[in-house]
């Protein structure tokens, strides 16, 4: 399992890798929310999401006889394309497995940074994970999932040490840290790098309403499954259950987890670039629609709100726009 020693390795081969991303304010939003509201904007971060930290991670971390072999990922976009910049640059080979009905954009952006592109059909009940499995097995690939992977966990919780040293030198030390959660490999990650640090932040799960198995699992304390796994716009944050390895940690450090709808997660991206000036998908934007929308869930003279991925197709972003600009 991921533990903050492991959070700082994987700092330390992230340094001169990724991007420090900022930490974004504005005074609009504050007023919206009742509150000071930081934006942690991991949408600037290289292929558009944090996932390019635990993709690299977990690339990084592969011994050599690992590399030559070439890796495996399943993903809608996102750990997919992150998994795939880091493999290009190791000189290492990826087969990404993604849904069919996963947006195109992100798609055509996986098979542009040199990953071989395998779709399944998730709408109609086929298994990545079986699918996933079979593949690595047949090719002798290195699987490297999208969540529930120590490395990729301890990627992502990189994130957190971020967030603890830029919330301080603006004057925030304490208060909810709201994390856009899918199958909980940021949200764990940054809540072990809060622990590891002392830090009186504490991590907050945001998810879309219909797709809420974190805060239903956190609620009763025992996984909990979503009855579907797709139909929605929040396709970043999709995910069947909690991760086993995710789960323990987000059970054991987390506050109670929130949904919001997606016309509020609508209204946050019009929102993020009209006083921001950043461009988030739809599961990026449920942390910030939640700080904005949800203020009586959330304690705190201050929150901050992580910005996860701004990889959105154009249609989309305009119907935001065109809803509440």
């Amino acid at each position: 399992m991921s533990n903050f020693a492991m959070i700082q390795a994987a700092a330390a081969r992230l340094d001169g890798q990724a991007r420090v991303t900022p930490m974004l304010s504005s005074p609009f939003l504050d007023e919206i929310a009742g509150r000071r509201v930081l934006v942690k904007a991991e949408c600037l971060q290289h292929t558009g999401s944090f996932k390019f930290r635990g993709g690299w991670a977990a690339v990084s971390a592969l011994s050599p006889a690992e590399r030559a072999r070439g890796v495996i990922a399943y993903s809608s976009g996102n750990h997919a394309q992150g998994v795939a910049a880091a493999a290009k640059a190791h000189g290492v080979a990826a087969v990404i497995l993604m849904p069919a009905d996963a947006p195109q954009l992100k798609i055509d952006n996986t098979r542009a940074l040199g990953a071989e592109v395998v779709l399944y059909d998730r709408a109609g009940g086929e298994d990545r994970d079986a699918i996933g499995h079979d593949l690595a097995q047949d090719r002798g690939l290195t699987l490297i999932k999208p969540y529930d992977e120590p490395e990729v966990i301890a990627g992502q919780g990189t994130t957190g040490l971020e967030i603890a040293e830029q919330a301080a030198a603006q004057g925030v030390t304490s208060g909810d840290v709201l994390v856009c959660c899918g199958g909980g490999g940021l949200t764990s990650g940054i809540a072990l790098a809060l622990e590891g640090l002392g830090s009186d932040l504490r991590v907050r799960p945001v998810e879309p309403k219909g797709f809420d198995d974190v805060a239903r699992s956190l609620a009763s304390g025992e996984i909990q499954t979503n009855a579907q796994i797709s139909g929605s716009i929040c396709d970043a944050i999709l995910t069947p259950a909690p991760g086993a390895l995710t789960f323990p940690v987000l059970q054991r450090l987390c506050g109670a987890g929130i949904t919001v709808s997606e016309d509020e997660a609508l209204h946050a991206m019009a929102l993020a670039f009209l006083r921001l000036k950043i461009v988030i998908e739809p599961g990026g934007a449920v942390a910030l629609a939640a700080a904005l929308f949800h203020g009586d869930e959330i304690e705190g003279d201050a929150v901050i709100a992580l910005a996860t991925g701004g990889n959105v197709d154009a249609a989309l972003f305009q119907r935001a726009l065109s809803t509440y600009a």
